[in-house]
């Protein structure tokens, strides 16, 4: 009797165990922009999303907000978190539909492990040598913009190799 106990407490587990990770793959599995599309945000956001998340190259955790009484006509928020190798990045964007066009602002904060801002710093302008760099506070702050002000980069140093990098835009298409 205690045999078929144990095998029967084997197998219920074994399923247990598979549909958990079923569950949890599925989870994972949205991107932001059709967890955004089966939550009924606007289709011009989501349409905006689509296009952001990949060109992020966003694929990490997700986590979308909507209003759940009218999420097509009111603001939205949604992240996306990553881990590297030598550190992490959350992505967030708000998304403001107005009719047929939407509003949009994105912020992306990379904390940096082994890497001095200034290393970064070095690395950005050398990509985009108009990026006009400010530093404040002793060199602790840098701010990266590009000549048309599309977004700012925030360099906070974290240490002697360590960097928290901040890139922020607001998007106002079709108007």
């Amino acid at each position: 009797m205690n045999i078929i106990k144990m095998k029967m407490i084997k197998y219920l587990n074994i399923a247990f165990f598979t549909s958990l990770a079923l569950i949890v793959n599925n989870l994972n599995a949205d991107t932001l922009s059709e967890d955004a599309s089966k939550r009924g945000i606007n289709e011009t956001c989501g349409s905006y999303l689509n296009q952001i998340e990949e060109s992020y190259g966003l694929n990490g955790l997700n986590i979308t907000f909507v209003n759940p009484n009218n999420p097509s006509i009111y603001p939205s928020l949604h992240i996306s978190s990553k881990k590297y190798n030598n550190g992490s990045s959350t992505f967030a964007a708000t998304l403001a539909p107005d009719g047929e066009y939407c509003y949009l602002s994105t912020i992306v904060v990379t904390a940096i492990n082994n890497q001095s801002c200034n290393e970064i710093t070095d690395l950005k302008i050398k990509e985009d040598p108009e990026l006009q760099a400010s530093t404040y506070s002793d060199d602790n702050y840098t701010i990266l913009t590009p000549i048309d002000n599309s977004y700012q980069i925030i360099l906070t140093t974290s240490g002697e190799m360590n960097c928290t990098m901040t890139e922020t835009r607001m998007l106002w298409p079709g108007r």
